[in-house]
């Protein structure tokens, strides 16, 4: 498009932007990312709200052994607390610079291919940074047998995985989410989502009981497995299992002899993002008379987990790896 790559002057001196760019350029990391579409935006921050934002959480209420009280009784009350969360925004950026020789003597358009490929470093290291939130937790499962594993709830993993991810581990992590530790699901609704490495799908797909519960689902389904909706790859139960290849993000390479492909497993509410500035591309004043040029990508933001806790009815993730 004529006007695609036009950068309007921001100010005298620094650096040109492109201000058309900007919502694009999150918007294209967004639907390639595999995290950011789990991740929620903080209502009301942004630019001048300064560089710490703290959200209020309200703990849930206990549930009273009998609800009920006498005619002439008071009513019963309750009390409830409150705790926060909070994250501090920094930079995030990376630049690429070149000489105005190579851009004349190019025979493709090297402004235009190296905007592609900062989109695309812009992607992974978000994704990367978002994932290190999610694996927060403060529970991890470490897988220990084919059928089972071990919890730890103190936010440090401390047992050794023997084991790569089967279709028996999701059901224990989901009995665990559903009955022990009351994780909401996705939404409102009843599903929760699990995002796992390649090596931790490979465990899950070569086990007969994820091939038994798609045997109806149609004929085409596990021949198209992985080319769903943001690399879904199939469902256990309630949770929607989706493929992660980018191993910054998750490991392929936990436990015993690296036999274990790290996931994370989550409800609604798991992690937050806080944005001052949206990531945008900007290119430098030419320097040395504009012989030598550079662009970069630039953001201003953060990522937390919002329960950094193992509470009954706060925990939100468990993050499957080892020690």
């Amino acid at each position: 498009m004529a006007g695609e790559y036009t950068w309007a002057l921001d100010a005298a001196s620094g650096v040109f932007k492109n201000h058309a760019l900007s919502t694009d350029v999150l918007f294209a990391a967004l639907a390639k990312s595999k995290f950011q579409t789990f991740v929620k935006p903080i209502a009301g921050y942004g630019k001048g709200k300064g560089d710490t934002i703290t959200w209020p959480r309200i703990k849930n209420l206990t549930e009273p052994t009998a609800g009920t009280f006498n005619e002439r009784d008071r009513v019963p009350v309750d009390t409830f607390a409150m705790s926060t969360g909070s994250v501090t925004v920094t930079y995030y950026g990376r630049a690429v610079e070149f000489t105005d020789m190579s851009q004349l003597l190019s025979a493709f358009d090297l402004k235009d291919a190296i905007q592609k490929k900062l989109r695309a470093q812009m992607t992974l290291t978000l994704d990367t940074a978002a994932a290190a939130a999610f694996k927060t937790a403060q529970i991890s499962f470490a897988p220990t047998t084919l059928a089972n594993g071990t919890f730890d709830t103190d936010g440090t993993p401390s047992t050794t995985a023997t084991q790569n991810l089967t279709v028996a581990h999701l059901q224990v992590i989901r009995d665990y989410m559903m009955d022990t530790i009351h994780v909401p699901g996705w939404q409102g609704g009843d599903d929760y989502y699990c995002l796992a490495a390649t090596k931790a799908c490979r465990g899950i797909r070569r086990d007969p009981d994820f091939i038994e519960a798609h045997k109806y689902s149609g004929a085409e389904y596990l021949e198209t497995s992985g080319k769903g909706p943001n690399g879904e790859i199939g469902k256990v139960e309630n949770i929607h299992i989706i493929e992660v290849n980018h191993t910054n993000a998750l490991s392929g390479t936990k436990g015993t002899g690296n036999v274990l492909g790290e996931a994370v497993i989550f409800g609604d509410d798991a992690v937050v993002m806080a944005v001052a500035k949206d990531p945008e591309l900007r290119v430098a004043i030419p320097g040395e008379y504009g012989t030598q040029h550079g662009i970069a990508w630039i953001g201003l933001l953060a990522y937390g987990i919002d329960w950094n806790t193992s509470t009954d009815g706060e925990a939100r993730i468990i993050y499957v790896t080892s020690a």
